[in-house]
């Protein structure tokens, strides 16, 4: 396995992973997912202030631990997508001054048109 960006990973193309992380990320951001993290945290409030055994409350914490790792891996996914997507925004828009500067449109100007809305491909 090798370590890198999640951007220059497979090329052009998305991979599983990154079609995974999309779809998880985008019911993250949903309103089902925060009904369903209120129910979470209500159940772990049941389980602990009903005094059910050590061992529920265990598991309930347990719960909770899960959903907040999965949670942090998904943040820190879309965090760097949206980091290289924003990069090569920059670049694409400074490829392009310098070449209005020095002329006309070129293939700067093609990168530029590119980099528009990248985040949502990356």
């Amino acid at each position: 396995m090798t370590m890198q960006h999640p951007a220059d990973r497979g090329g052009d193309k998305r991979g599983p992973f990154e079609r995974l992380a999309e779809a998880a990320s985008t019911f993250t951001s949903s309103p089902l997912f925060f009904v369903l993290c209120l129910a979470l945290v209500a159940g772990v409030v049941v389980v602990h202030v009903a005094g059910f055994a050590l061992k529920w409350q265990v598991f309930a914490g347990e719960c909770m631990t899960a959903v907040t790792l999965l949670l942090l891996a998904l943040l820190k996914n879309s965090e760097l997508r949206a980091e290289r997507a924003v990069q090569r925004k920059l670049d694409a828009i400074a490829a392009a001054l310098l070449e209005a500067q020095e002329g006309g449109p070129g293939k700067a100007h093609d990168d530029l048109k590119a980099a528009i809305r990248m985040e949502e491909e990356i």
